[in-house]
């Protein structure tokens, strides 16, 4: 390898290491145990307030005003609701739903996931703004209840139907009906405003999730660098991250909005209008601290819909609430599945949701072991690439036949650079020989390299799957041990068993193509810098370069074999002609008269 690979070579390093130290995930601040304890208390969802406004010890005293005082108090009724997928329960005291546990998915400590916050007691409330000056949070008032059953078990094609009805003094009503479907994550709703024209003011309510979802992994650093809320109107997203701590973001969008949602690492919340345009659309996001150095992110987000003060009106919702699959985001048909993390949408977000999802899945109806799905996955790779690191491979190997003669130019020309470099140059050409057709192909290959880390870092299939042996959970570090002492510099104690694998088979390759005697620290260091990077990635992703590593090796191997006794042959320098119209007529014999 001459000095144009290596510096080729170092520069594709460089870019690598930047895009992956940037987006990988931190390891030592770890979940703490209570984090059912994680509600923040915060500021109400933005309602515009109404010009007229009561003193405060009024609102103080009455906070609900002449239209929903009666409702403050009550008898809360709980609905119960299971399906395959989640077990669910409704309360009368605000409509909201109170839980909402997911059956096929444990917590990192194996407990069913629970994506509400109990500490708030609830979610997915209405907010008003009444003609007598208060905002209307309905999630602390009681709705009457019209059910059929107050524990329901789906099954097959079956739903299920449950209306709250929220009265006000005037004889208005504010009513909510949820309709609930077997083999769905999530239901739909129905919010009707009858006879309050005279109740809300500023032609406006609000359809709200305040308090995110709750967490569910280890690790909430990492977790915490997924969560994020969003909204999507004219195929445009806009997502707002809170990245500091103790600070509020917040974001308004005016105009009709396709939907809203907000997500952590493998779970999201999402409100889609269904056949109503929505006014408008504000995200707010806070990051708290937490104990052992981790980080909380909270994420609220709303739809604002237009109110005329007619008799009736009513609005249609979607509510979606469950894991972060492609094909189940997809299936919404509203491009819901663009908050998923699949790389840069310019190039690499295509790659991973066009070739790489569709081939990880289609192996894995055939094959259930998610560890020999990424083993299969790796070959194929490598197979689709052979014709690149072929090339890559055989370009490497003239350069290292090539290397006496260079170093013999070097020693004659060592007071000439100038010199130097022409005669590498002209030995180059005079073999045939590209400089830069070893890097070129790395190059190219770094867009597919790119999606397959934003595939594995954050596909909700390998969460928790297991491999063999000491590797139970493919979406995290494998760790075999914990170093009693953080590392210097790189902060590293959990060592993973993946990494140091791949480290070994990362030395041997660089050792196969590496044959310059200056180049000899390339040879650890290179392995051992990529192993410190790559033991906090998740397991999933450290197997696949390992399997990809060993097949290089062996491919490497064969075209040693294949070219070791090929001797170097200069080119034949093409003669040149004047045409070839010309010359294949200057050759035809002149025919005899």
């Amino acid at each position: 390898m001459d000095r144009q690979s290596t510096i080729g070579f170092v520069l594709i390093f460089v870019v690598l290491v930047a895009w992956m130290w940037l987006n990988s995930p931190q390891q030592k601040p770890k979940q703490p145990d209570h984090i059912a304890k994680q509600g923040q208390e915060k500021d109400t969802i933005k309602v515009v307030q109404p010009k007229a406004q009561e003193p405060k010890e009024t609102q103080q005293v009455n906070p609900y005003g002449k239209f929903f005082s009666e409702r403050a108090k009550g008898k809360e009724k709980i609905i119960s609701i299971e399906t395959d997928n989640y077990s669910a329960e409704i309360s009368s005291r605000g409509g909201v739903i109170r839980k909402w546990e997911l059956k096929k998915f444990k917590t990192w400590d194996g407990h069913p996931v629970q994506l509400i916050d109990y500490a708030q007691k609830g979610d997915f409330s209405v907010l008003l703004t009444t003609s007598d000056g208060r905002v209307i949070n309905t999630k602390d008032l009681y709705f009457d209840v019209i059910t059929s059953s107050s524990h329901v078990q789906l099954e097959g094609s079956f739903e299920f139907e449950v209306t709250f009805i929220l009265p006000a003094t005037n004889g208005g009503q504010l009513v909510k009906k949820m309709k609930f479907r077997n083999g769905e994550y999530g239901f739909e709703t129905e919010i009707q405003l009858l006879n309050l024209g005279s109740v809300v003011s500023n032609f406006q309510y609000e359809v709200a999730w305040e308090h995110g979802i709750r967490y569910a992994e280890h690790n909430s650093v990492d977790e915490s660098s997924f969560a994020a809320a969003y909204a999507f109107t004219a195929n445009e997203l806009t997502e707002i991250d809170a990245s500091k701590v103790d600070q509020k973001i917040q974001k308004e969008i005016s105009g009709g909005i396709d939907w809203v949602a907000t997500r952590n690492k493998y779970f999201a919340v999402a409100l889609i209008p269904v056949g109503t345009v929505s006014d408008g659309a504000y995200l707010e996001g806070t990051r708290i601290a937490m104990p052992d150095n981790g980080y909380l992110e909270s994420y609220g987000i709303s739809l604002k819909m237009p109110y005329r003060g007619e008799q009736s009106e009513k609005s249609i919702f979607k509510v979606f609430l469950g894991p972060l699959q492609h094909g189940e985001l997809k299936s919404y048909g509203t491009s819901l599945e663009k908050i998923m993390s699949l790389g840069w949408a310019w190039i690499i977000r295509p790659i991973s949701e066009y070739i790489m999802l569709p081939i990880f899945t289609a192996i894995h109806y055939v094959i259930p072991n998610w560890g020999l799905v990424i083993i299969i996955f790796s070959i194929l790779i490598k197979v689709a690439l052979h014709p690149l690191s072929k090339t890559q491979m055989k370009s490497m190997k003239k350069m290292q036949k090539l290397q006496p003669l260079m170093d013999e130019l070097r020693e004659k020309y060592k007071d000439d650079p100038q010199k130097m470099n022409q005669s590498i140059m002209n030995l180059y050409k005079e073999y045939g020989v590209n400089p830069a057709g070893g890097c070129l192909p790395l190059l190219l290959q770094m867009p597919i390299m790119y999606a397959l880390y934003s595939v594995f870092r954050g596909a909700i299939e390998l969460r928790q799957a297991n491999f063999v042996g000491w590797i139970t959970d493919l979406s995290i570090p494998d760790v075999i041990y914990r170093l009693p002492f953080k590392l210097p510099l790189v902060g590293i104690q959990d060592i993973s068993g993946i990494a140091v694998l791949m480290g070994v088979t990362m030395f041997f390759q660089t050792k196969m193509t590496t044959k310059d005697p200056r180049q000899k620290a390339m040879v650890w260091m290179m392995p051992v810098m990529m192993t410190f990077l790559f033991n906090g990635f998740p397991a999933g992703l450290n197997l696949y370069y390992t399997v990809f590593n060993i097949l290089s090796i062996g491919q490497q191997l064969l075209i040693n074999k294949q070219h070791d006794d090929e001797p170097l042959r200069k080119i034949e320098p093409k003669k040149k002609t004047h045409g070839g119209i010309f010359k294949f007529a200057k050759d035809i014999p002149r025919l005899k008269k």
